[in-house]
């Protein structure tokens, strides 16, 4: 994976150079490319390495932060395409689950069966996708969710809450109780995007871990919502 970061303080080339030579030392860093006048650092990532790391490894006369702009395998800024390409892996799950839950129960069709698979089948792919880089998850999802923000342990345990809940929701086992879970944590989880959405800040999404490089955009709380939406129903109806 390749990040750029907003990379303050420094003066000359001599500056550069320390940045970058100090960058190169992290383990898991594969590369670095530091740009002076653009004040900024590209890094590329065997495994992802926190923010708090990198900014330990240089002088404390530089200041070093996460920038909105993420690179994909190709090298094409994501910022650069448009938001159908940005969002394709995306709808493409959320079309897999749609007809994975409409297959289990077309012969028998009951509309609550059919939310309780959906449900279940979503936490269980979605957390499959943070696993997928399970170190790296947690850095990402405090960048918006509240409570990951003041409870960085929250983002460790979240995978294995998601896949909990899903396992309840497919094995129908204490399904208020994952419900009520569901509007707590999506609940809050949406606050943040939200907040993202209104701050203009182009971060990127959590919801796939950071195998996948997904900018936050509507289609994130859209996703949330649709969640929130079924809880409810379910425990009203």
């Amino acid at each position: 994976m390749t990040h750029t970061y907003k990379v303050s303080g420094m003066t000359c080339q001599h500056c550069r150079a320390s940045v970058e030579d100090s960058i190169k030392k992290l383990d898991n860093v594969k590369s670095v490319s530091v740009d002076l006048e653009a004040e900024e650092a590209e890094i590329d990532m065997e495994q992802h390495v926190d923010v708090e790391t990198l900014q330990s490894a240089i002088s404390s006369k530089y200041s070093i932060s996460q920038k909105s702009d993420f690179v994909d395998k190709s090298g094409e800024n994501i910022q650069d395409q448009s938001k159908a390409q940005q969002l394709f892996p995306l709808f493409m799950i959320f079309a897999y689950i749609t007809g994975a839950s409409i297959l289990l129960n077309f012969r028998d069709w009951e509309l609550s069966s059919f939310m309780f698979d959906f449900m279940g089948l979503f936490y269980i792919v979605f957390s499959f996708f943070k696993f997928l880089d399970y170190t790296g998850f947690p850095e990402s999802f405090r960048m918006y969710d509240p409570l990951a923000k003041v409870l960085p342990a929250y983002g460790w345990v979240y995978p294995f809450i998601e896949t909990a809940l899903g396992l309840m929701f497919l094995m129908r086992f204490e399904i208020d109780i994952a419900l009520v879970a569901t509007i707590v944590i999506l609940g809050i989880t949406t606050i943040g995007v939200t907040r993202s959405l209104f701050s203009k800040k182009v971060i990127k999404c959590a919801c796939l871990g950071t195998a996948l490089n997904l900018p936050m955009t509507e289609a994130t709380f859209i996703e949330n919502t649709i969640m929130l939406v079924m809880a409810v129903w379910m425990l009203l109806f």
